[in-house]
């Protein structure tokens, strides 16, 4: 038990180190290649704070837990939106645009929707992985034109790196990813199943949270410093990015049979996105107090976890 501890730390930490490393190396060869700014924010940046939830997802199911995997994604949604936009809210309240009100919030919506759909009869086969990736080609097409029409996020920097070092670090990036995703996907299921503890229980939990932090802690910072369109950016992002790309991508290399995510849990995903939206149309601002009630309804269906154990 306490080696696969360890194990999971340790996993942890390679996965998030990994992201990074990615990140960080294919947004400077992107920059060195000329790939326009709003491009490499969209897709390279975007997937990277990710990254985590879909290397860890894709070996979960090629390792024969897919509630882990699905419930990574279900539980990273459902703490991306209740405890990390609740947290950011009550560093500094969050001032929402109408257009992330109107058009970026009611996608993530709908993306929870459509899971909830699929997955009714507990299974997501290769068909249902096709229609959450083509889900996820149609918001990439629509978030580039609505880039192109009007004034773009701004964008995360980049730093000057010699092409060959961010190559390498990219090559090291998946690799830590690779390692890093195996040795916690089978520590935490080892712990899963010494405990009696449900591989869709570990992924809502402690997968979902490891694999959460790139978020929680980009979307803080952003808060902190007055960027609250990054910091509700990245959250919504991650979330389309989650359930239409990691999900549509997972089912599609290997159908997932689901058993250990309830009807509940899906249904807590979506109305935590669906209260996000909610508080974002009362003046398009995220107040401090609506920011805790988010984390207390996250607390709440954390403790409930716990004790359905």
């Amino acid at each position: 038990m306490v080696l696969d501890i360890v194990l999971i730390v340790i996993g942890v930490a390679l996965v998030l180190s990994g992201a990074d490393r990615l990140t960080e190396g294919a947004s400077a060869l992107a920059r060195r290649m000329n790939v326009p700014e709003i491009i490499i924010g969209l897709t390279i940046v975007a997937a990277g704070t990710s990254a985590p939830e879909l290397f860890v997802s894709m070996v979960s199911a090629l390792k024969g837990t897919p509630d882990m995997a699905v419930g990574n994604v279900v539980g990273s949604n459902t703490m991306n939106a209740m405890l990390i936009v609740g947290c950011a809210a009550m560093v500094a309240p969050m001032t929402i645009s109408r257009s992330t009100v109107k058009k970026d919030i009611p996608f993530a919506v709908g993306a929870s929707v459509l899971l909830m759909l699929l997955s009714l009869n507990s299974f997501l086969g290769r068909w249902d992985g096709i229609v959450l990736l083509l889900g996820f080609a149609c918001f990439m097409v629509y978030t580039l034109m609505q880039a192109r029409k009007g004034a773009a996020e701004p964008a995360a920097e980049v730093k000057p790196m010699n092409p060959w070092l961010g190559a390498l670090w990219v090559v090291a990036g998946l690799a830590m990813l690779v390692v890093g995703s195996n040795l916690f996907v089978d520590a935490a299921s080892s712990v899963a199943l010494s405990m009696g503890i449900s591989e869709g229980v570990v992924g809502l939990t402690v997968v979902a949270g490891g694999t959460s932090l790139p978020e929680l802690a980009t979307s803080v910072v952003a808060a902190r410093k007055g960027q609250s369109a990054i910091a509700i950016g990245n959250v919504i992002g991650s979330n389309v990015f989650n359930i239409l790309m990691i999900l549509g991508l997972t089912a599609t290399i290997s159908p997932l049979q689901i058993e250990g995510i309830t009807t509940l849990d899906m249904a807590v995903m979506l109305v935590s996105v669906a209260l996000v939206w909610l508080f974002s149309f009362t003046k398009f601002t995220v107040e401090r107090w609506e920011g805790a009630m988010l984390v207390i309804g996250y607390l709440a269906y954390l403790s409930w976890l716990i004790i359905s154990l």
